[in-house]
């Protein structure tokens, strides 16, 4: 049995935690600009409490403010110590957002770059296959 009060109270914390832009959490997600409907799938996917959460391309189509709000929620979640796996063809994402990359070629890992190897030239050489 769904406790319907209970569910209203958590989306409105996430709604406000997360700072998704609504009139009310009974606002559906399609009638939300990109950003906050992206922001909607991660308040879905943060209720479920995961200790990893697997986000592919999490800031494709949003704007720049959207993008460093997402960030935000993204920091915080590892910030409590929880693990996150980010796919991203975003080299400046990956470069910002990632404490070890494994970039990968042909189905296959082309190599490992921890935060301070991380730069363009190295995602590059790695995913050409030039290292």
């Amino acid at each position: 049995v769904l406790d319907e009060n209970k569910q209203y109270l958590a989306a409105q914390k996430y709604a406000e935690d997360i700072r998704i832009k609504i009139s009310s959490v009974q606002t559906q997600a399609k009638n939300l600009s990109g950003g906050n409907q992206q922001k909607v799938v991660l308040a879905k996917w943060l209720m479920t409490e995961p200790e990893i959460l697997i986000l592919d391309e999490p800031t494709r189509g949003v704007d720049v403010g959207a993008k460093r709000e997402i960030y935000k929620i993204i920091n915080d979640f590892a910030a409590q110590g929880y693990s996150i796996v980010m796919i991203s063809s975003e080299m400046p994402e990956i470069i910002g957002m990632c404490d070890r990359v494994l970039v990968m070629r042909d189905g296959r890992a082309a190599g490992e770059l921890d935060k301070k190897e991380c730069s363009e030239s190295n995602l590059i050489s790695y995913s050409m296959g030039v290292q």
